[in-house]
């Protein structure tokens, strides 16, 4: 099947350009003006953009925490994904106590392979480490996942101390793997949540207050550290405030090979979102923070600290006691009302995978803050070349995969959790005003999205493996 675009102004991270564009076989095969391809079916995409399909490496697909599972499984969450423009994902493979990785990977297989719609990859979250898990990294490295995530926090759960972080870091040096690290101080916040709930400090807005920036400050700093003493490259993941872009930006500054991500989540709210009635929708680790943090992350995406935008998409139902609907069946999952009466007990995590794109085009491009070059960058292409998918993935180039998003810069909507297509009960969102929507989404030349219309089918979605040695941005 082949489909021509025709009339569309191309977006990249660089360039800004009028063009036609052929997908054919799953893949772009010609760029050009005045393009024409027999039985090829064209798509005029006058007065749009079209741009490369955009990446989310960090989700949490159908993922046991809190003591219940994130309410998007990898039909749902992809669904929600194509929506927004995004194409590929990275989800997290997180190894169980006393599990090889392979298995890990197994698990995450069973869950995805019968519903994936859009392609995606996977992450190996860490959380027992010995010398055949040691031995296995680079097994893993050569079969397509080059990115190793550590905790550096969830005392007494997730969190690896720092032999395990270290020990890790020397061995993803050798065998050019990435390893990525949730930087906060797990031992300090477990001492703060303890004295807040001894002294009855129980609402939402303790999760922020028990998780202070400096924790996260501190253990960014000391990742990079440890990083740069092994030759490591490290990737920080949801940076959220302004120590955490400092000590970043120091290392790199010092030579370190060290990168970052915020997301879209952490521009927008903070800490008096919490002190609201329905705080509970905001918890997330590490939490969000004040203006003058929204700031600094602004500043560090425009100037290059940090070079991706996620999400950290993890969702739960804010009230799990009644039933949703979705494509026409009830739904069901305890969520957030498992910590109603104590911060401690909230499932971690927010729904963001659909909204990204939309948000960042209507309130960072559309309000200046980034360019609409830097919005490719920082969603598209820089994901694709730091995990090793570049140029399948991330650009519109001749042979990449025809991953292309048809972007309307002038259509608009009320955003909330009736225009959503996130399996949840809210919306981060809620009455904002979205200037610039994805009309057509393209994965590997396949039409998933049309306008309001959901063409995609449950299996479709490949499993992409992704290279070793992959630069550092």
């Amino acid at each position: 099947m082949k489909t021509l675009i025709k009339n569309g102004t191309l977006v990249t991270a660089s360039e800004t350009f009028q063009a036609d564009l052929l997908l054919a076989d799953g893949r772009i095969a010609l760029i050009g003006a005045g393009l024409s391809a027999d039985g090829a079916q064209e798509v005029d995409a006058a007065g749009h953009y079209v741009l490369p399909g955009a990446i989310d490496v960090h989700t949490h697909l159908e993922l046991p925490f809190g003591g219940t599972v994130s309410s998007d499984d990898f039909y749902s969450g992809h669904k929600a994904a194509a929506f927004g423009g995004t194409t590929f994902h990275i989800d997290f493979a997180m190894q169980a106590k006393g599990e090889r990785l392979q298995q890990a990977v197994e698990r995450w297989n069973k869950k995805a392979a019968d519903k994936a719609v859009i392609d995606y990859g996977y992450h190996l979250g860490i959380t027992d480490l010995n010398e055949a898990i040691l031995n296995e990294i680079p097994e893993m490295g050569r079969a397509g996942i080059p990115s190793l995530k550590l905790f550096m926090a969830y005392k007494n759960n997730l969190q690896v101390d720092d032999t395990t972080l270290f020990r890790t870091m020397l061995k993803a040096a050798e065998h050019g793997l990435l390893v990525m690290v949730h930087a906060e101080n797990g031992d300090a916040i477990d001492v703060l949540i303890q004295q807040a709930r001894a002294a009855g400090h129980l609402t939402p807005e303790w999760h922020a207050l028990t998780r202070p920036d400096w924790c996260e400050g501190e253990a960014t700093g000391r990742a990079v550290a440890l990083a740069a003493v092994a030759g490591a490259p490290l990737y920080v993941v949801h940076v959220t405030c302004a120590k955490a872009v400092e000590a970043i930006a120091l290392g790199r500054a010092k030579g370190a090979r060290v990168m970052g991500e915020t997301c879209v989540q952490y521009f927008h709210f903070s800490v008096d979102n919490l002190r609201q009635p329905d705080g509970a929708k905001f918890v997330c680790s590490p939490p969000v923070r004040t203006a003058a943090d929204q700031a600094a992350l602004w500043e560090a995406v425009r100037n290059g600290s940090l070079q991706h935008i996620s999400t950290d998409h993890c969702p739960f139902l804010f009230d799990g006691t009644r039933p949703i609907m979705y494509e026409g069946r009830p739904f069901q999952i305890p969520g957030k009302e498992l910590g109603a009466g104590d911060f401690s007990k909230i499932p971690n995590g927010l729904p963001v995978i659909e909204d990204r794109m939309p948000i960042l085009w209507s309130y960072g491009v559309g309000q200046g803050r980034i360019s609409l070059n830097q919005l490719v960058a920082l969603g598209c292409t820089n994901p694709a070349k730091i995990f090793g998918l570049y140029p399948q993935k991330g650009t519109l180039a001749v042979g990449s995969d025809a991953d292309v998003v048809i972007w309307d810069p002038h259509k608009q909507k009320t955003w909330g959790v009736n225009a959503s297509h996130q399996r949840t009960d809210y919306n981060l969102f809620e009455g904002w005003e979205i200037t610039g929507l994805p009309v057509k989404v393209f994965r590997r030349g396949e039409l998933l999205v049309d306008g309001d219309r959901w063409l995609g089918q449950a299996g479709t979605g490949k499993w992409t493996p992704r290279a070793t040695h992959a630069p550092v941005l």
